[in-house]
């Protein structure tokens, strides 16, 4: 079995990948460090081994997924808010959004840091929801 020098441990762009991965689970905390992140993938991404660009690329996906996601959320809620609705049904519609982008957010984190630690790329960085090919054949 031969291993390919450029999907190892010391591949450009790698230990950048890792900090990303950080600043976007940091993000839930501290809502700074997700455009941190997002200008970082961008910026790391052109002189990245190829398999680390396809985590970059993911990474800065998740951010602006992320971000259209709030902005159409917050249409949604001020339309609720224009058409009358209760409070509690606004309270309601934040509380179910913000948890499941929380659980998106996070499980995308997850499997980046999985397959970052075993050298594999992001097969799908492009997919909306998550790169569920865990495993290689």
């Amino acid at each position: 079995m031969t291993i390919n020098v450029s999907q190892t441990k010391d591949a450009t762009g790698r230990g950048w990948a890792i900090v990303i991965y950080g600043l976007l689970l940091g993000s839930i905390m501290t809502v700074v460090t997700a455009p941190v992140a997002a200008i970082l993938a961008h910026w790391r991404c052109p002189g990245s081994a190829p398999w680390v660009a396809s985590h970059l690329c993911f990474q800065a996906r998740t951010f602006w997924i992320g971000l259209m996601a709030c902005a159409l959320a917050f249409v949604s809620w001020q339309g609720l808010g224009y058409l009358g609705a209760s409070p509690v049904i606004a309270w309601i519609f934040g509380y179910l959004f913000f948890t499941a982008l929380l659980i998106w957010l996070v499980a995308r984190c997850a499997i980046g840091i999985h397959r970052l630690t075993a050298n594999l790329p992001i097969d799908n960085p492009k997919s909306l929801l998550f790169d569920l090919h865990l495993s290689r054949k």
